[in-house]
C-alpha cells in the first residue's frame, strides 16, 4: 500500500489545504495528514481543535485520515510507514522555503520522497496566517475555508 503524509499546523484548515488534500488522495493509496502539535509559531487553535477541524473537512474523502504528530516530520513518516511526504507549492517564495525542507528530508531518510503539488490558482495567496489576520479584523472568509472552520475562526476571533 501506498502511504504519503500531509504535514502541517493546520491552524486553521484551508480550502487551498484541502485542494492539496483531494488531489494527494486520487495518487496515494492512504493520506495521512500530520497536524503538528508543536509549531515554531503562535496558533489561535488547540490541537484537539485543529485535528478536529481537519477530520470533519476530511471526513467524505476515503482513505484519508487525520493524526496529531510531534518531532520530526520523516520520523512520523517513518512511523506510519509512508514512502511519500507531501507538500503544497503556493507561490515562488513557498519554493525556496519547501525546497531547503525536502533536501533536509532527504538527508534524514533518503527512501521517502517528497511531492510537490502546486496550488490551485484561485488559492495561491491564501495562507493560514493571512486568513487569521483578515478574521480578525472582521473580514468575512467563508469563502477561504469549509463552514465548520469558518464558524470556529469567528468564535475564536471574537
Amino acid at each position: 500500500m501506498t502511504i504519503a503524509i500531509y504535514p502541517g499546523s493546520f491552524d486553521p484548515i484551508t480550502n487551498g489545504h484541502l485542494d492539496i488534500i483531494t488531489r494527494a488522495a486520487k495518487l496515494f493509496e492512504k493520506l495521512i495528514i500530520g497536524v503538528y502539535d508543536r509549531p515554531n509559531k503562535s496558533l489561535l487553535f488547540t490541537t484537539e481543535e485543529r485535528v478536529e477541524m481537519v477530520k470533519q473537512s476530511v471526513a467524505t474523502l476515503p482513505r484519508v485520515e487525520a493524526r496529531v504528530f510531534s518531532g520530526l516530520t520523516v520520523s512520523f513518516a517513518r512511523e506510519v510507514k509512508a514512502q511519500a511526504i507531501v507538500r503544497g507549492l503556493r507561490m515562488s517564495a513557498d519554493f525556496e522555503r519547501e525546497f531547503d525542507l525536502a533536501m533536509m528530508h532527504k538527508e534524514l531518510s533518503p527512501e521517502i520522497e517528497i511531492v510537490c503539488l502546486m496550488a490551485d490558482l484561485k488559492y495561491q495567496f491564501l495562507s493560514s496566517s493571512l486568513l487569521k489576520e483578515a478574521a480578525e479584523l472582521g473580514a468575512t472568509v467563508d469563502g477561504f475555508v469549509p463552514k465548520h472552520v469558518a464558524i470556529a475562526l469567528r468564535k475564536k476571533v471574537k
